[in-house]
């Protein structure tokens, strides 16, 4: 943990460092001829930071325009090095880093069920171990998720409905611990390694059970017609925290709920299998489960207190109780929603990111990294300025952290108290390549928008260099996917709006003015914004800010009415198609990639079971652009990849059919075996390449 004593420097280092400039090569002057997709696309994205239990090494993985390894970073220096040596633009992911005890070793899982190469060999995921002191990675045997055992002798993981243990020590192969009906998720050893705690889906309900190793049983912790989550074990190992989430048949995904039966949370005595409710939201708002981004929704904390999140104030925040009971304590409270939560080392600290506007007012579209007291007691900013910030992980004396700027791509960072710096300089291998059109990056500034239905939506404007007084430019409008996300006044922490931001860059940087609206139904505005009435398969009211961005763009005076345009992916898809089929007088032309076109078939990738009554089934395809296909007169690039898992390629497919019925102009780019967050940088280059000829074409840019 970072001690008490220099907090104050700790801090001002830590502020002095988010306006770091990284320092490489002089750029070469950089036009918009030069700048090209492949440039604002060459800096490598970065996730999965994780800090070592043991001797203060920090993890991550780096995703270098297709070709994934690990790196890390050690005490004192800090300076970043390749872990892996994996070449290529291959497709295969690396995920679930998880430490050995002694912070020497790393287990991972590299590849998945996705084939996008078109390998005639097939592909696999497996689990993998390498050490920071060098030698090869070893295979384990198959599987991509380890949970490593107290004593650092193996881990277990869950597949194929079966918990499985893996020795790290070469005594054995994997083998079977337990074969659970329904399948084994979220599995947490015993402080003491004599037990696992782990939830069991069973499709309408949920159980806590405890394998005991010793004895060779399972017992279900006070089952239910509920569904019990986020198991955490107390520091003794005789109680288990979990929530529990009351019963609910109906489905309504796409479809807003502000409240529900009150969820709560519990401890279970581990010996007795009983629990007894610690605490229960209120009724009205917060009484549905949101959480947060974190390793468990739960976490024990120092003083025997456990931290929570909960909007019960209509924004998510952290608060904290005893695990003996009593009232819960704020640790965060405003108009802002944490992300990134995680306990220091001694558990008496939470660390998290959020877009809290106490230092600026800008910050609601940033992230920034704040501590705060596991009793309670004023947040402290750790960072600051025009940087986005996130994944923070506190290490001896100092944090590490990943970040990036309204021109920067993400890179990662480790902060000390006395020596702020960032772990890749530029210009080195897996860092910010020195060439990256920095100068060509401009910076968004926040604007709002008036929805048609009189709605405030908060939106990011992009204005190109070289715009002059009375010129009129094309512009576009963009819409994110998700819908639960935000774009941010930077270079975004998740890789698919990463590249989105990146792609609206570059459209600035070849002379488009460019809106990237934060539509309702989206995160980081409180719960009503988030459960915007009447949102996706329950009314399309979203189409409401569509149309508002488009009057906004038509309404200023450096715009070109008659050459508006949109592009959005997934959920941005879906809007796309809906401007297209519903306003073609106001925008003259789109690209939709892997958009949804027909709820009722998009509710049913992720819910098989959906049977709506005639009336939810009419009204979902009401709210779809299939319903209004005969108002589509603007040109269309439909972009998709035919294993799409999130938004079947036979959304794509009808919609071809049925304006080709009706003589709209379709062009079409499919990628064979490509997934939905493509997996292949290059088909992320294609696909953008194609998104900027098409809008030159029809744009007349």
């Amino acid at each position: 943990m970072i001690p008490s004593a220099p907090r104050t420097r700790l801090r001002s280092a830590l502020l002095f460092a988010t306006s770091l400039v990284l320092i490489g090569a002089p750029l070469p002057a950089q036009t918009p001829e030069s700048v090209t997709v492949s440039s604002v696309m060459s800096g490598p994205f970065p996730y999965a930071m994780t800090a070592a239990p043991e001797g203060g090494a920090v993890a991550w993985v780096l995703n270098d325009r297709g070709t994934r390894n690990i790196w890390v970073a050690e005490p004192p220096g800090y300076e970043g090095r390749a872990l892996t040596d994996y070449a290529g633009d291959d497709g295969q992911e690396l995920s679930g880093l998880t430490w050995t005890p002694d912070g020497r070793t790393l287990i991972y899982a590299r590849g998945g069920n996705a084939n996008p190469t078109s390998d005639p060999a097939g592909v696999e995921q497996a689990l993998w171990r390498v050490g920071l002191d060098g030698g090869d990675p070893v295979r384990l045997g198959p599987g991509g998720n380890a949970t490593m055992a107290p004593d650092g002798s193996g881990f277990a993981s869950s597949r194929q409905g079966q918990i499985w243990f893996t020795p790290l020590d070469g005594s054995g192969e994997t083998r079977s611990l337990a074969q659970v009906r329904g399948g084994a998720g979220s599995l947490a050893w015993s402080p003491d390694g004599r037990r696992i705690a782990f939830i069991s889906n069973r499709g309408t309900h949920a159980f806590l059970g405890v394998l005991d190793l010793d004895r060779e049983t399972i017992e279900w912790m006070d089952p239910s017609v509920d569904r019990d989550r986020d198991p955490v074990w107390s520091p003794d190992g005789e109680r288990i925290a979990f929530i529990r989430v009351a019963a609910d048949t109906q489905i309504r995904s796409f479809q807003a709920v502000r409240e529900a039966y009150p969820w709560s949370i519990r401890i279970a005595e581990v010996e007795t299998g009983e629990s007894t409710e610690l605490w229960r939201a209120a009724n009205g708002v917060g009484s549905r489960f949101w959480g947060m981004t974190a390793s468990n929704q739960l976490l024990w904390a120092a003083g025997d207190r456990i931290v929570f999140p909960w909007e019960g104030t209509g924004w998510l925040h952290l608060y904290s109780i005893p695990a003996s009971g009593g009232e819960p304590t704020p640790l965060t409270a405003g108009e802002f929603e944490v992300e990134d939560v995680i306990l220091s080392p001694d558990r008496e600290q939470v660390y998290y990111s959020s877009n809290q506007t106490d230092l600026d007012p800008d910050d609601l579209h940033r992230r920034h990294i704040w501590r705060v007291p596991v009793e309670g007691g004023p947040p402290e900013a750790l960072t600051s300025g025009e940087g986005i910030e996130w994944e923070p992980r506190p290490l001896d004396g100092g944090l590490a952290f990943l970040r990036s700027g309204p021109r920067t791509p993400g890179h990662a960072a480790v902060l000390l108290s006395d020596d702020p710096r960032p772990m890749i300089a530029a210009g080195d291998p897996g860092g910010i390549p020195a060439d990256f059109p920095t100068e060509a990056m401009v910076v968004p500034e926040p604007v709002t928008v008036t929805a048609a239905d009189g709605m405030e939506v908060p939106a990011q404007l992009f204005l190109p260099h070289d715009l002059q007084p009375g010129e009129r430019r094309p512009a576009i409008a963009f819409f994110h996917g998700g819908s639960r996300r935000q774009m941010l006044l930077g270079f975004h922490y998740r890789s698919y709006y990463h590249y989105s931001y990146a792609l609206n860059q570059y459209l600035a940087a070849q002379g488009y003015i460019v809106l990237s609206v934060n539509f309702r139904s989206g995160t980081g505005y409180g719960m009503e914004f988030r459960e915007a009435l009447d949102y996706g398969a329950g009314g399309g009211s979203e189409f409401n800010d569509v149309i508002g961005a488009g009057l906004w763009l038509e309404a200023r005076d450096d715009v070109d009415p008659e050459r508006i345009g949109l592009w959005g992916g997934s959920y941005g898809g879906y809007l796309t198609a809906m401007g297209l089929s519903r306003a073609s007088e106001l925008y003259a032309a789109g690209v939709d990639f892997h958009g949804v076109h027909d709820w009722n078939v998009g509710i049913r990738t992720f819910r098989p079971d959906w049977d709506p009554d005639p009336e939810t089934e009419a009204l979902a395809f009401e709210s779809s652009p299939m319903a209004t296909l005969d108002g589509w007169r603007s040109p269309v690039l439909l972009v998709h990849g035919d294993d799409d898992r999130n938004v079947r390629f036979v959304e794509t497919v009808a919609l071809v059919e049925a304006l080709r019925e009706r003589e709209v102009h379709v062009e079409q780019l499919v990628f064979p075996d490509e997934v939905h967050s493509f997996l292949l940088h290059r088909n992320w280059i294609t696909s953008y390449e194609a998104t900027a000829d098409f809008f030159r074409r029809k744009l007349g840019r």
